[in-house]
Formats: structure tokens, C-alpha cells, sequence
């Protein structure tokens, strides 16, 4: 949890001070600059569409049951993923 916090701040701390991805998110061409920073992404007037945000959670899911886990058994702690 503690990589995915600092991943997290970091990136509210760089789409604050304005920088974000080049080109287009989607296929009607909205740019990454076209959405809000923060929960206001989620759900504000301007947020990323339902769609947008269910495929998000699903290849987080998908990651977590499929990639992110301890296929050999020979970890010595918690989340040791090597």
C-alpha cells in the first residue's frame, strides 16, 4: 500500500502543477487536460464517463487476481512479489 500511496501523491502532484499525458483518452478525442484533477475526475460534472472508470477498476482486478500474486509460494514476507 505504501507504493500505491506515493504513486498516488506523485500523481496529484504532477497533474496540479499542470502537467499531463499527451494525446487523446478516448476515441471522441478528449485530451487528458480536458478532465479535472482529483476526486472531481471521478465523480464532478466533468468526470471520466462510467465506462471509463469500470475499465479502470476491471484491469486493477485483473491485475490483483491474476499478475499480483505469489505463484511459487517461496516469498519471505507479505507482497514480496521477486
Amino acid at each position: 500500500h505504501g507504493r500505491i500511496s506515493q504513486l498516488a501523491f506523485l500523481g496529484q502532484i504532477t497533474t496540479r502543477a499542470g502537467y499531463h499525458l499527451p494525446g487523446a483518452i478516448d476515441g471522441a478525442g478528449d485530451s487528458f487536460a480536458d478532465f479535472p484533477n482529483g476526486f472531481a475526475a471521478i465523480g464532478g460534472p466533468d468526470s471520466i464517463p462510467g465506462a471509463g472508470t469500470g475499465q479502470i477498476l476491471f484491469f486493477i482486478g485483473a491485475l490483483e487476481l491474476a499478475v499480483m500474486k505469489d505463484v511459487t509460494g517461496d516469498n519471505e514476507f507479505v507482497g514480496d512479489f521477486r
